[in-house]
């Protein structure tokens, strides 16, 4: 039995959490991962320059549901006094961490300093969590890569500086910025940052089920792992994860009814938080994901995006249903 991981004085109920993801990591999936069975989620991540300039949309992304607790929220930017503002802003939402990205590889974000491009300035990227640390009393953490690229991994000299910061636990992608996404995951670069601090260390990288979540942990040392696009329409696998690291049971997939189902509510969370046009867009994302690997997935996908309301939406799901219930009364 693996120890429930700790961030602070924070205790976990799982192994499994959900890492951020832009575009997917809003409040509606959080509260459906936790549901379903999730230990910690953590939101998009949001400009601490946003906060500092009180833009509106931005604290909208701040939101937090009484029912997902714990959930982390996670701030980025490279300014250690408007990061330490940002930070304080961020704590009166209500969430139990708040986290640093240094890891987000995207062109917009690094062309500013931020994401994983903090990663190649080890001090400022320790002075951020310092300021942020004297900042707030709920525990900071930091979500960073392997490092810059393959010539410059340098993950465990900056997890050995944000735990001297003040860092209560760091989460570690398999990967430098320079793979993106691409490639497998170098899990022995996570195993060396694990010997080489004390605070916990969470293995984000290619967990697609429970087998591989144990694997991870197993060669890793690490206390838990993060999972993004594995579970990106498919928040059973928080179940999975850690029932397999409990038990080492293997539980079924989900049938195609349990699919629809939840992405019928998933729709009704996006509605409640943005409405129902902006939802109606979102969900065509998320639907396709959904139906992976469904009969008829490709025909259903291209009805999906002629829906214009929830309503719609719905009665195409319905017409599916009649259909593949008088395909399995047939056979």
């Amino acid at each position: 039995m693996y120890p429930k991981p700790k961030i602070g004085n924070l205790t976990l109920d799982g192994w499994a959490l959900l890492a951020p993801m832009a575009g997917v990591s809003d409040l509606a999936y959080r509260v459906i991962a936790r549901h379903m069975g999730a230990a910690m989620t953590t939101a998009e991540m949001v400009s601490a320059k946003g906060l500092y300039y009180k833009n509106e949309k931005t604290k909208d992304m701040l939101a937090i549901d009484p029912t997902e607790h714990p959930v982390a929220l996670q701030l980025f930017g490279s300014d250690p006094a408007i990061m330490a503002l940002g930070a304080k802003e961020m704590e009166k939402a209500g969430p139990d961490v708040i986290d640093i990205n240094m890891g987000c590889p995207m062109q917009k974000v690094i062309k500013n300093g931020d994401g994983s491009a903090l990663m190649k300035n080890i001090p400022l990227a320790a002075s951020i969590v310092k300021a942020m640390v004297s900042s707030v009393k709920v525990p900071v953490t930091v979500k960073m890569r392997l490092g810059w690229s393959k010539d410059s991994e340098n993950c465990t000299e900056l997890a050995m500086a944000v735990e001297e910061a003040g860092a209560s636990a760091i989460t570690v992608h398999g990967r430098t910025r320079e793979d993106f996404y691409t490639g497998k995951a170098d899990w022995k670069k996570i195993a060396e940052v694990v010997k080489a601090v004390k605070i916990p260390v969470i293995g984000n990288g290619d967990v697609m089920d429970g087998p591989s979540a144990k694997a991870l942990m197993d060669e890793t040392g690490c206390s838990a792992v993060a999972i993004g696009r594995a579970a990106w329409g498919n928040p059973w696998i928080f179940r999975e994860v850690n029932t397999y690291l409990e038990t080492g049971k293997i539980l079924p997939p989900p049938t195609w009814e349990m699919r629809l189902a939840m992405s019928r509510k998933h729709l009704r969370g996006l509605v409640l938080e943005k409405g129902e046009n902006r939802a109606i867009r979102e969900m065509r994302a998320h639907a396709s994901r959904y139906f992976h690997g469904l009969p008829e997935a490709a025909a259903l996908r291209r009805e999906i995006m002629k829906a214009l309301t929830e309503e719609e939406y719905n009665r195409t799901l319905d017409l599916y249903e009649e259909a593949r219930g008088l395909e399995e009364t047939d056979l």
